[in-house]
């Protein structure tokens, strides 16, 4: 890297969710990276873990990690001084990271040896994952956890209300809520492919779903698939990402994962609803993209995705019952579909990637008082 950087603060982010298929993490960081060098003069880096030590400042930066088998290409940082000394070279100005595992002990230390901020974004419900393995327990230990390592950050964000205040409850005090955003450009209404149901051999009438992200555990795949069998054929689901569930049914397709927004926008715009039976999001990107498509959302009535879905553009089902899912499901398409198409659409507005940016703007702007980081017009 250059010896002298060039005027502008220098941002890095880092952290570990960050794979070819990963989802809202990687579209907000690559989204954040666009938008700073188009609206700013900001310098900002990428460092995450990859395959080799490769890139370089202001840009995307690897630093070589093992990949991590069966998690569809994530990879684990072990190589932890060579990290901190990349850091370094990297001479940041503000340091964010994106995951809470042992990577961020790292960056934050980095941080105070360089003597700069750092902010931690709470993307992942590491408490609510703790109790579905340890109960109670593991509740409590994920709690004292999150707040010995995010009581060291300068800031922590949260991308909605319920997260902030889990970790309120969980006694971290440092908190700021930062929704994620959308592309309002490339995922809108008018991208549907006419020719989509005919080359995946789906009848004409047939009222056609879809779910698109990473079809892990907690995003409850099994109960979509249970209720397209309560559906019937009648229904058809598409499931866009993530490696081949088992015992896929007549009516549910699965699509491989849309690296490109404008593939993803084209598949949400060819279907007539989307549905989303996971409890554990932490904002719930996916489905703000679905709205901003123009598709009524049916989503479950848990974690961050109860602030973004109500009656007005979709439906709402009790989480983890299929059976409440499909009746939701069906009764979206007894309403006027072209009125929720337009409440969905609006509700995204309220989301874009401009009104997100310039907030995380504020954020940065008061842990560095001295430096302009005003949008350039």
């Amino acid at each position: 890297m250059p010896s002298a950087l060039p005027p502008g603060s220098h941002v890095v982010d880092t952290t570990i969710f960050f794979a070819p298929t990963s989802g809202g993490v990687r579209r907000y960081l690559v989204a954040k990276h666009d938008w700073l060098k188009r609206h700013t003069q900001l310098r900002h880096t990428i460092l995450v873990p990859g395959p080799d030590d490769a890139g370089d400042a202001f840009g995307i930066a690897c630093f070589r990690g093992p990949a991590l088998p069966g998690s569809g290409g994530y990879r684990l940082p072990l190589r932890m001084r060579a990290f901190r000394d990349r850091l370094a070279r990297l001479a940041p100005d503000l340091i964010e990271v994106g995951d809470p595992y042992h990577a961020a002990w790292h960056a934050v230390q980095a941080a105070r040896q360089q003597g700069i901020p750092a902010v931690a974004f709470c993307h992942s419900d590491v408490i609510t994952l703790a109790g579905g393995f340890l109960g109670g327990v593991g509740q409590r230990l994920a709690a004292q956890y999150l707040r010995q390592l995010y009581g060291r950050f300068d800031l922590v964000l949260a991308p909605s209300a319920t997260i902030a205040n889990r970790l309120d409850a969980a006694g971290v005090r440092n908190v700021a809520i930062q929704p994620l955003g959308v592309d309002l450009a490339t995922l809108a209404p008018g991208g549907r492919d006419p020719a989509l149901r005919h080359r995946l051999g789906i009848r004409g009438g047939t009222r056609l779903l879809v779910f698109a992200g990473r079809l892990s555990p907690e995003k409850r795949v099994r109960d979509l698939r249970e209720a397209m069998r309560l559906l019937g054929p009648r229904y058809h689901l598409l499931l866009v990402g993530g490696t081949r569930p088992a015992r896929l049914a007549s009516n549910v397709t699965l699509l491989e994962y849309q690296h490109d927004p404008r593939a993803l926008a084209c598949v949400l715009g060819s279907c007539d609803a989307f549905v989303h039976a996971g409890d554990q999001e932490t904002f719930g990107l996916v489905a703000i993209e679905a709205m901003a498509c123009g598709l009524p959302v049916v989503a479950a009535r848990g974690g961050a995705l109860v602030e973004l879905v109500d009656d007005a553009v979709g439906a709402t089902f009790t989480p983890r019952d299929p059976s409440d899912l499909a009746r939701a499901v069906a009764g979206v398409f007894e309403r006027d579909r072209r009125a929720l198409s337009a409440a969905a659409r609006a509700r995204a507005h309220a989301y874009s990637w401009d009104r997100a940016f310039a907030r995380l703007l504020d954020h940065y702007a008061r842990l560095l008082p001295s430096r302009d980081l005003s949008p350039v017009r």
